[in-house]
Parts: C-alpha cells; sequence; structure tokens
C-alpha cells in the first residue's frame, strides 16, 4: 500500500469510530413496552402530543409505557377534577407521584418554635390528607422553610423534629406520608434549611414516624453535593419517592451531566416500587421535545 493509500484508509477508519463512539452516546434505541421504573411525567409534559385536556395527557402518557404521573398542584384543583383524575390513573393502572402538602419557600416556617407555625402546618396537612382521601394519593412533599439567621441551627433542626412529629401524629391515623424534599442553595432556592440528603436522612430518623419519609430530588442534590448514589444508599430506608431532572438546565435525562442510565440501574437493582417524578422542563419545543423526552427515558431505561 503506498503513502496516500495508507493515509486515507487510515482517515475512513477514524471517521468511522468517532461516528460509532457519538452514536453510542445517542438515546437512539427505541424499545416499546413499559418502562421498568415508574418514571412520572407531569401535566403539560407531553401537551403537544396528547392536547390540554389532563385525561388526554393521562392517556397518551400510558400508551408510551409509563405506568406513573405526578402533579404538585394536585390539591388546588378543584375537588370534581381531582377525582376524576384518579379514577383514570386506576383505570390505566398508572401509580400518582407526590403532590404539595405543606410547603414554604420565602421565610422561615418549621424552623421555629411557634405555635402558630405549628398549628399552619397542621391544618395544611389537614387538608392534604382531604385529598389523599378523595384520589388515593398517600404522599405529599413538605418543605420546611427558609434557614433563619438568628437562631442556632441545632435549635431549628429541634425545632423541624418537634413541628414534624406533630404533624405525623395526624398523618399516620390515615396512612399519609410526609415526605421531606431537600432543596439547592446554590441556584434555585438561596437560603433553604433543608438541603442535603444526609440532613433529611437525620431528621427523619429523629422524627422516627412511618409518615416521615424523604422524596430525593437528584437535580437538586447533584447541585448541592453530588455522590448521588452513595447517599442514596446511605439513607435507603428513608426514601420513599424520586425527583427527576438533569444539570445543568434542569431538562430530561442525558442533557446534563447526570448518569441517570447507571442511576436508574442502581435503583431498579435495589427493588424500588415507588414512583420517580420526572420534575424537569424539555430541551425542545413542541412535539419534537416531547419525543426527545420520552427516547431519553428509553435509552436511560434499558440498562
Amino acid at each position: 500500500m503506498d503513502r496516500r493509500a495508507f493515509v486515507a484508509a487510515g482517515l475512513a477508519a477514524g471517521v468511522a469510530a468517532i461516528s460509532s463512539s457519538h452514536a453510542e452516546d445517542k438515546p437512539a434505541a427505541k424499545p416499546t413496552g413499559k418502562f421498568k421504573l415508574k418514571y412520572a411525567p407531569e401535566f403539560g409534559m407531553f401537551e403537544a402530543s396528547a392536547g390540554k385536556d389532563p385525561i388526554d395527557q393521562l392517556k397518551f402518557m400510558a400508551d408510551q409505557g409509563f405506568s406513573a404521573m405526578f402533579d404538585n398542584n394536585l390539591s388546588q384543583k378543584p375537588p370534581e377534577l381531582q377525582e376524576a383524575i384518579a379514577k383514570q390513573c386506576q383505570q390505566l393502572n398508572l401509580a400518582m407521584g407526590p403532590f404539595i402538602a405543606c410547603t414554604e419557600f420565602s421565610r422561615p416556617s418549621l424552623v421555629l418554635k411557634d405555635n402558630k407555625v405549628r398549628e399552619s402546618a397542621i391544618a395544611k396537612i389537614k387538608a392534604a390528607i382531604e385529598v389523599s382521601k378523595r384520589t388515593g394519593n398517600k404522599m405529599g412533599i413538605v418543605v420546611p422553610g427558609q434557614y433563619a439567621n438568628n437562631l442556632e441551627l441545632a435549635y431549628q433542626t429541634t425545632n423541624v423534629i418537634d413541628n414534624l412529629k406533630a404533624c405525623a401524629e395526624v398523618c399516620e391515623k390515615d396512612g399519609f406520608i410526609m415526605v421531606i424534599e431537600s432543596l439547592n442553595n446554590w441556584k434555585d432556592h438561596p437560603g433553604m434549611f433543608l438541603s442535603k440528603i444526609p440532613q433529611a436522612y437525620q431528621i427523619c430518623k429523629a422524627v422516627n414516624s412511618p409518615s416521615c419519609k424523604i422524596v430525593d430530588d437528584l437535580y437538586h442534590q447533584q447541585i448541592t453535593e453530588g455522590n448521588l448514589i452513595p447517599n442514596m444508599d446511605h439513607a435507603w430506608e428513608e426514601i420513599a419517592a424520586f425527583h427527576l431532572g438533569d444539570t445543568p438546565g434542569r431538562n430530561e435525562p442525558t442533557t446534563g451531566e447526570i448518569n441517570y442510565r447507571n442511576i436508574f440501574k442502581h435503583i431498579h437493582e435495589k427493588g424500588y416500587q415507588g414512583v420517580l417524578c420526572m420534575e424537569h422542563g424539555k430541551s425542545k419545543p413542541g412535539k419534537e421535545g416531547e419525543q426527545a423526552v420520552i427516547d431519553a427515558y428509553r435509552w436511560c431505561d434499558n440498562y
């Protein structure tokens, strides 16, 4: 082989290798059927494909192989719509992810030793339980509020534990589960008291109730602390739900730095049967973006 032929052959082989490598990195695999895990789209995620009607959106989710859904704002919907959503989920065999029960983002709340704060939290939990009775959804999200700058952290932690114990006593009577959520302070929620999984784990252990668990938001935790799988393993017995989203961008898996394919494999191998809420946006608009979301989950689920 002369020199020019040798160089041409080498270039062709190099291009083929690069193309092959890139193809493996793209979410191209599109198997059909049910996903292995209960990934849960939210209302609006497939609106371009399914239309604005929430019932049609649920049908679309089920047709695409999803076996769960979630609606943060379920408690804000009219009772008759809550019941219609729950009935359709039951018919489609869609599990329901946790909805907002008692959250505060703009000021200190459960970190305070204050009867009015506790009474307000209990009232919100009781209202969430009424939603639960209508829908069968037994799980609600709790965010304790911002850090109090004029109070030692240890006192704040003790107050959160005591307030959650009082709420848990109300929950236990109806089998309702509060899931406390750690949020990142660096990008989305500066000043929040609860920001890490070890912190949430410590609080749940101290509350010591089947009605107080963790929702592990992998988007927030990657920003706050990383170490996603080890932290998950350490806190496993207290984790009752997951929130998903890649970073940077907070869009579907494969668009950021989190290796969701490995994470989903790990969660599946641990025998997790709960819901994984798709609390993120789409990297592309319209139907193309919605299909990209489905393709990304197919690729990540194909471990």
